[in-house]
């Protein structure tokens, strides 16, 4: 009898481990100074990039202090991308006026300048070696994917038989996400190595757009399905299907070495769209993640999916929030909470030594 006893306790204690099921993460929150300011970047210190409406000139916090990065001599510019030396990517209005992708460093911002016959171009993303990738206006008539060096803009060209490509994510080896035209006149989520491009295909043969990559090359975007869009992160190329928060369709827009993946989808309403957090193979709502007493009465990331890379491999993700009615850029930091393992493992381990002792 104690044996069989012992036998039970043990394949309970098994099937604990197996039904063990991940612990959501909670994320506190630090409202970062400045009214009507949106967050779109961060790195690994967790500086944060992103845009103030008082001046609509993009804007650099460390800590929670803003650096106004200023524009080229027009009106406006937007920070959308920050590497770990603090190099910000984005773009800024010249003269013309037309936009130009920008570098900063520091508050100082060096024109990209377009291809060849362009008039404007956008920066969105930017690696540990100051590396851009954007898109920018060509001889044709139409953008190009880029990846500028220094100031030198490399035409990434765009899929066999168009003409039409636009760059958004860079990795640290220099490839480059983004998505181009068909010859069948939809778009496709792209990768490109050095100036080849891979076409990474769709879940359903139609459209499908590519945002952001990590270091291994997983590409972070999204992809037509029957009755709508679903975000999707690919590995080489094939397509990862993350689902949606209930509704029609979801678009993933970042992604860290880690292939977690953040962007937005519909709720069963298919009218509210909602921040996710895809990791561990479950996509979570944002909103349901935040520590009591955030303030945040409404948290989104940009629906613009033209964005730098928003969480970094800390976990750590730059969003906006709606607090006592006003846009308030927002560092996002998850709290440690013990895997659901090692907890099952205690708590199993403690049973087994009370049968042991009453033996």
């Amino acid at each position: 009898m104690k044996i069989r006893t012992k036998t039970a306790a043990v394949l309970a204690f098994t099937a604990l481990i197996a039904g063990a099921h991940a612990i959501p993460p909670q994320y506190t929150v630090t409202v970062l100074d400045g009214i009507n300011c949106f967050g779109y970047g961060i790195n690994a210190s967790g500086q944060v990039a992103g845009f103030s409406s008082i001046n609509a000139h993009g804007v650099l916090w460390t800590g929670t202090a803003p650096t106004d990065l200023g524009a080229l001599g027009g009106f406006g510019s937007t920070a959308y991308g920050i590497n770990a030396s603090g190099q910000v990517a984005g773009w800024a209005q010249n003269d013309a006026p037309n936009k130009h992708a920008v570098r900063w460093n520091g508050a100082t911002p060096t024109d990209l300048g377009t291809l060849p016959g362009g008039a404007s171009s956008l920066g969105f993303s930017i690696n540990t070696s100051g590396q851009v990738a954007g898109y920018s206006g060509a001889a044709s008539g139409y953008p190009h994917a880029v990846r500028w060096t220094g100031t030198t803009p490399t035409d990434l060209g765009a899929l066999p038989g168009n003409n039409i490509s636009y760059g958004n994510g860079i990795n640290d080896s220099g490839q480059v996400a983004g998505y181009a035209m068909t010859t069948i006149g939809y778009y496709h989520a792209v990768r490109w190595t050095g100036t080849t491009p891979t076409d990474l295909g769709s879940l359903n043969g139609t459209d499908s757009h590519g945002y952001n990559i990590n270091a291994s090359g997983q590409v972070a975007g999204y992809s037509g399905v029957t009755n709508g869009q679903h975000a999707v992160r690919w590995t080489g190329t094939t397509p990862t299907d993350l689902g949606t928060l209930g509704g029609a369709s979801s678009y993933g827009y970042c992604i860290n070495d880690s292939g977690d993946v953040v962007g937005a989808s519909y709720l069963a309403d298919n009218v509210t769209l909602d921040p996710f957090l895809y990791t561990g193979g479950t996509m979570y709502d944002l909103n349901s993640l935040l520590a009591p007493g955030s303030a945040v009465t409404s948290l989104y990331i940009d629906t613009t999916p033209l964005l730098g890379n928003n969480i970094n491999n800390l976990g750590q993700i730059a969003a906006t929030g709606v607090i006592d009615g006003h846009a308030r850029a927002l560092l996002l930091t998850p709290v440690a909470t013990p895997e659901p393992a090692s907890a099952v493992l205690l708590l199993g381990g403690a049973a087994l030594l009370g049968l042991r002792r009453r033996r």
